[in-house]
């Protein structure tokens, strides 16, 4: 019989392929979380280059309006 060789018990053969099951549980639900996380990443970029496009629109109206009140201010 080979020394190097140790014979594990029933018992812990179960308990090692417990965790190993449970390890391979956490992974799968870590995947789907990283997933939605992802997808909630992109969904906010999304909505912050629209909002920055809206105020992009908004600070050029209002230097429109501003100076049109500047030119109406001077002609009185």
């Amino acid at each position: 019989e080979n020394p190097w060789i140790r014979v594990m018990s029933e018992d812990k053969f179960q308990a090692l392929n417990e965790k190993v099951e449970a390890l391979i549980a956490l992974c799968v639900e870590m995947k789907q979380e990283n997933q939605l996380l992802r997808a909630n990443e992109e969904n906010w970029h999304g909505e912050r280059r629209e909002l920055m496009e809206k105020n992009k629109v908004a600070k050029s109206k209002l230097e429109s309006i501003v100076a049109r009140l500047k030119a109406m201010e001077e002609t009185q």
